[in-house]
């Protein structure tokens, strides 16, 4: 009885997540379920939606209450968008959609990153209160800890994903969902809810209309996404993860340059394999369901300058970022008034709350396009989403720096593509040094985004500048010679063509089921015994 009541409670200590056993347990029963109601769309999305919510529990207690609010809030506000006569109504209900989900999103992730700035700023003691603990409190007679505040798992992920819907109902592009319980699947769609990829309403809704319909080309294609995105994650990810990256990452001083160069490098492909091994397999669960989920990664590290890497990364991201924040700024075209305000407040931040070197560094950027924006206008629009989209990542000043140091890239790309010589030079020397630059500007950049402090960070860098200890490197190689042996493997996967990737995937896909059984039985040993003693988290997650 006891172990029946574990089952159905939330435990921190073990979430629901793709990498336990437990989830491929509760997704075979679920599939098995499935198989009863799929027929009837109305019981399926019911059904969905009950198992998505239930998923989210596990994965986030009682947070899953949250969900529940973002879905009756857009469900409502968007037909109240489409109902309403007049722009000015419209613009109103969107609006107010736009600020409850960014409210809600930033009491939760930006709590502790406003105190501590505010707090450091003026020399003030406040702390932070969790009110919705105070609430539940009062009216339940829980006892939840009222002084901490816990970032619910993919709070980032479903609220772009409501904002979107409400954005599409205003714009036109699609009518509001009749069914509040359809509206709750598609917000709550357990495969990507926790990690994206972030689903648009005009992609996904549609979907649930029809019937259900997965050939024998798609099974195979969703299991080998799923065996995919386990080696991705357990085999590569987590291990290089626990024996090297986070050793160094955690005290930089202790290594010397080139350990802190290999994981810089090794980070850049942990994050790579670890996020995508998510999509992967989310991609995967979703199509044996019968649904499709976009792409959201296409070999970034192929990429030849900035403004490729980010067509190529986290795809769901870049093009929401610029659909509903780059393009509402004036986009390629002009800078709105709210690009000036917005500009104005983050240079005022930057000079107030950056760490000084950096953020006069930024400070000089953004008020060098202020000053030349009748002929570089756009940049400021460039500039701000980045920006934000760094803050987006993460409530930290350091997610700043990467998002502002990507944004240079990219205006930096911008103007060197006006006077490059090599622009349109068809020769793999140009194509591999492209590549080779993009990747190391890319993996310098994400210094910010995984150290644990601008110490850490500072650290990492004087290591990689003054103590590399070029003597010592063959034997580094030979003491490392696992995890350099797992990293290579990776990138040169990442790097292999196009043609010989596919070659690989239709083999499988077309294999017979009994070759199907042996490479999944292969594969599953090796994640079996490449797995770490302790949870290995997505990366993704703590977004």
């Amino acid at each position: 009885m006891e172990h029946l009541i574990d089952i159905f409670t939330f435990d921190p200590r073990n979430p629901l997540i793709f990498t336990r056993l437990y989830f491929w347990i509760f997704f075979a029963i679920v599939l098995a379920l499935y198989s009863v109601v799929y027929k009837r769309k109305s019981l399926r999305h019911g059904y969905l939606f009950a198992i998505s919510l239930f998923f989210y529990y596990k994965t986030s207690g009682m947070y899953f209450s949250l969900l529940i609010f973002s879905t009756l809030v857009d469900y409502f506000i968007g037909h109240g968008i489409y109902k309403a006569r007049s722009e000015l109504n419209k613009k109103i209900l969107v609006g107010m959609s736009i600020f409850v989900n960014l409210f809600v999103l930033s009491y939760f992730k930006y709590s502790y990153f406003y105190i501590d700035s505010v707090n450091s700023l003026f020399g003030t003691d406040l702390k932070v209160v969790n009110h919705f603990a105070e609430l539940a409190n009062l009216f339940t007679d829980s006892h939840f800890d009222t002084s901490r505040i816990i970032l619910p798992v993919g709070i980032s992920f479903f609220t772009f994903q409501t904002i979107s819907y409400s954005i599409d109902v205003f714009r036109n592009k699609i009518r509001p969902v009749n069914s509040i319980i359809d509206f709750g699947f598609y917000v709550s769609f357990f495969p990507q809810l926790v990690a994206g990829p972030i689903v648009r309403a005009s992609e996904f809704i549609p979907q649930l209309y029809k019937e259900y319909k997965v050939t024998k080309h798609d099974f195979g294609y969703a299991t080998f996404l799923i065996m995919q995105g386990l080696v991705k994650k357990m085999f590569i990810s987590d291990y290089i993860s626990v024996n090297f990256i986070d050793r160094i990452f955690e005290n930089p001083l202790s290594f010397t340059g080139f350990e802190n160069l290999m994981a810089l490098y090794g980070y850049s492909l942990q994050v790579y394999v670890d996020f995508s091994g998510y999509t992967d397999i989310a991609i995967g669960v979703a199509l044996l369901l019968g649904f499709r989920l976009p792409k959201n990664f296409n070999s970034p590290y192929k990429s030849q300058h900035v403004g490729e890497f980010w067509k190529r990364w986290h795809i769901s991201l870049s093009t929401w970022l610029k659909d509903y924040l780059y393009v509402p700024l004036g986009g390629n075209r002009k800078s709105s008034l709210f690009t000036y305000i917005s500009t104005a407040i983050v240079i005022v931040a930057i000079g107030l709350f950056f760490n000084w070197i950096a953020g006069l560094i930024l400070l000089l950027v953004m008020a060098s396009l202020l000053i030349f924006r009748i002929k570089h206008h756009t940049n400021l629009n460039l500039m701000l989403t980045m920006l934000l989209g760094g803050l987006w990542h993460g409530a930290n000043w350091q997610f700043v720096i990467w998002g502002g140091l990507n944004g240079i890239g990219l205006v930096v790309y911008k103007y060197w593509k006006k006077i490059s010589p090599f622009d349109g030079v068809n020769s793999w020397i140009v194509r591999f040094y492209a590549i080779f630059l993009t990747f190391n500007f890319i993996s310098f950049t994400r210094i910010w985004f995984r150290a644990q402090s601008m110490d850490s960070a500072n650290g990492m860098m004087y290591q990689i500048s003054n103590d590399f200890e070029f003597a010592l490197i063959p034997q580094m190689i030979v003491s490392y010679k696992y995890v350099f042996g797992v990293m290579l493997f990776g990138f040169v996967v990442h790097w292999l063509s196009v043609r010989i990737k596919d070659w690989y995937k239709d083999s499988y896909i077309n294999a017979p089921a009994w070759a199907k059984v042996i490479i999944a039985t292969i594969v599953v040993f090796i994640i079996y015994q490449a797995r770490t003693a302790e949870l290995q988290p997505f990366i993704y997650f703590q977004f």
